[in-house]
């Protein structure tokens, strides 16, 4: 019985801000529990749903040093669909209305989070051959592995893996400050090790230490070892080229289906979505307020408002987007600027688009049924989500290729008969607008041929089962 720790901030169902939280939360449930006993650690936020608080039972608790400060530590326990997960207690960290805040608080807390999550693990009576820890929140635990906890032997023989969902955010901050939060020893904090442009790293601390590092595509794990995509640590990546891999996540194809989905209007499957898809295209234009016309070519943005998912170049072109034979509907919160210009292009073009400016999981499903085209430009992506949930509804992508966007969506060849989407490959706003409208192209002008797009589309497999049979190469590599 191999025996794995998942270490992690998030944790579908019960605190999610990204995709971090569906791998943590659905992984660890493919794995055959004949083989693999897979736990997770977390912690236990107040903003918890008191649906799963309730259920919570009360492990143990002890003092645990760090820092200058001796912290209470609690362990709270649930089994959750089959996988047992335990959270970490302590109110002064972790009882705020959403689990992140202020940047330096967040240090704090995941420095205290990252030692407390090994020093549980004697008092769980669990004591894990690998620890898989998941971006810069739980950063330093392989740190702390490798050296306040290397000469119990306890933990000698246990092995990191360090899985890096978007280099972007590193748990940095002055050398001091985290050396003060953390306790850990002065020889930690050098250039070979955590300290980047004479600040430290949390992210930069479990990439020198981790036995493997991963990423969340093969694309975006060569892309991370360019100083472009690097974010300052594509040196230290390019070192450790033989340490990492690339493994695509996937989706939940219990939750995304569009052939059980309860969510949706209509369901729907790959053998009759020519006929039942449009009758949920009908639905969402209703309740998003445009014209009903199931001729219309519909394109939808589920997104973080960011620049990060290629926003701005969408603004550059969204007057020559809304022309004739197109509505627009877009679902998603984030930077001010973006919020408002989609409600701006709302008042001007009310019957071509519809600002959703908030989240709704409910809409995302109807709008991954409904929509024609979804749309993904971002500027990178280590892997995306959106994509692989319109595949598997027949909606077509339009991608930048970038990441896990390059790894997931072909292009359409008309020649050959092959792809399952339309993409474009330099971070330009007239390519982007030249794949849509390709796109819309084929949608008016060869339905046959687009009927067939949404079927590979449909007829592809990422499933977490294919990544879960890599993730098991690697556990079997250390």
């Amino acid at each position: 019985m191999k025996k794995v720790a998942y270490v992690a901030s998030e944790c579908v169902p019960f605190i999610k801000t990204g995709g971090l939280a569906d791998v943590v939360g659905t992984l660890p449930k493919i794995f055959d529990r004949n083989e693999y006993d897979v736990r997770v650690i977390m912690p236990n936020y107040l903003c918890i749903p008191n649906k799963y608080r309730e259920k919570m039972q009360y492990i143990t608790h002890f003092y645990m040093d760090i820092g200058y400060k001796n912290d209470y530590v609690g362990v709270m326990y649930l089994e959750y669909e089959g996988v047992k997960v335990y959270f970490i207690d302590n109110e002064y960290y972790f009882n705020g209305p959403t689990p992140y805040g202020d940047v330096k608080w967040d240090i704090e807390k995941f420095c205290y989070f990252s030692k407390a999550a090994l020093s549980i693990l004697p008092s769980i009576g669990f004591q894990p051959d690998i620890i898989h820890c998941h971006d810069w929140q739980a950063g330093l635990v392989p740190v702390y592995l490798k050296t306040l906890f290397a000469g119990d032997l306890f933990y000698t023989s246990m092995k990191s893996v360090m899985t890096i969902h978007n280099l972007q955010f590193q748990g940095k901050w002055d050398i001091k400050t985290i050396q003060e939060y953390s306790g850990l020893p002065d020889y930690v904090f050098t250039p070979d090790k955590l300290e980047v442009q004479k600040d430290a790293a949390m992210l930069k601390g479990g990439l020198v230490y981790a036995d493997k590092i991963t990423t969340v595509s093969n694309t975006y794990a060569k892309e991370i070892q360019t100083p472009y995509y690097g974010e300052g640590l594509d040196g230290l990546l390019s070192a450790r080229w033989q340490s990492l891999w690339g493994i695509v996540n996937g989706i939940d194809y219990e939750v995304w289906n569009p052939a059980t989905d309860p969510q949706i209007y209509k369901n729907y499957s790959v053998d009759n979505f020519r006929e039942l898809k449009k009758i949920n295209k009908i639905e969402l234009q209703k309740e998003c307020g445009l014209p009903q016309d199931e001729n219309q070519f519909v394109i939808g943005i589920i997104s973080r408002l960011t620049d990060q998912k290629g926003l701005d170049l969408v603004d550059r072109i969204m007057n020559d987007i809304c022309c004739d034979g197109v509505q627009f509907i877009v679902l998603g919160t984030g930077d001010v600027r973006y919020e408002n210009m989609f409600r701006y292009y709302q008042g001007i073009h009310p019957a071509k688009v519809s600002a959703n400016i908030y989240y709704s999981d409910e809409r995302s499903h109807k709008m991954y049924a409904g929509c024609d085209v979804m749309l993904v430009p971002s500027r990178f992506e280590p892997c995306g989500l959106t994509q692989l949930m319109a595949l598997r509804y027949g909606t077509v992508p339009v991608v930048r290729e970038t990441g896990g966007l390059a790894d997931t969506v072909e292009a359409y060849n008309q020649f050959e008969g092959t792809g399952t989407g339309f993409s474009f490959a330099n971070y330009d706003p007239y390519e982007l607008l030249n794949a849509i409208n390709y796109a819309k192209e084929v949608y008016y002008n060869n339905k046959e041929a687009w009927y067939y797009i949404q079927e590979r589309g449909m007829r592809q497999d990422y499933s977490w089962y294919n990544s879960a049979s890599i993730y098991k190469d690697l556990y079997n590599s250390l």
